[in-house]
């Protein structure tokens, strides 16, 4: 008979499956304490993070919506958005965004508005546009995102904290 090794013993292979391989130990291994993660089998590990270290680890930053585009290849309606996130020494330059902001926003009135982009979370390709940033903002009452931008004019590039 071939299977698979469980906590409860051989579990027959199913027809039409490729044969997996056995685990000689997989009821000790189950019991064993996992190295992170939630809780199971009983196990609990707590976890301290300073807060403001993990605050830390998040860069955002001031831009400038300098271009705005409709994102036509986006699942859902979407602007694609060009940032100026200031120059040298502190600054990093011009990035791109995709945003779903059609539903309180007009490309006329995104273009020139400073923003609060995250910068450090990695890229994503959203329908064929490479978003560098995340601009941030907040749901209204109806679920509509509203930006969150700075009070006052700041530098490009600036970072929150």
């Amino acid at each position: 008979m071939t299977g698979c090794a469980t906590r409860q013993g051989r579990v027959p292979e199913r027809p039409g499956r490729a044969a997996r391989a056995t685990i000689p130990d997989a009821g000790r291994l189950a019991d064993a304490p996992a190295p992170h993660g939630p809780a199971r089998h009983g196990y609990h590990q707590t976890m301290t993070i300073d807060p403001i270290k993990a605050f830390e680890t998040l860069d955002l930053r001031v831009g400038r919506i300098i271009r705005c585009r409709e994102h036509e290849q986006a699942r859902k309606p979407a602007y694609k958005l060009w940032l100026d996130l200031g120059g040298p020494p502190e600054g990093l330059g011009e990035k791109q965004s995709s945003a779903r902001l059609t539903d309180l926003y007009s490309p006329e009135e995104l273009t020139g508005r400073l923003v609060i982009a995250a910068v450090n979370l990695g890229s994503r390709r959203i329908g064929g546009f490479e978003s560098e940033v995340l601009i941030l903002g907040v749901p209204d009452a109806g679920g509509r995102v509203v930006l969150l931008e700075p009070e006052r004019d700041a530098p490009l590039g600036a970072r929150v904290f």
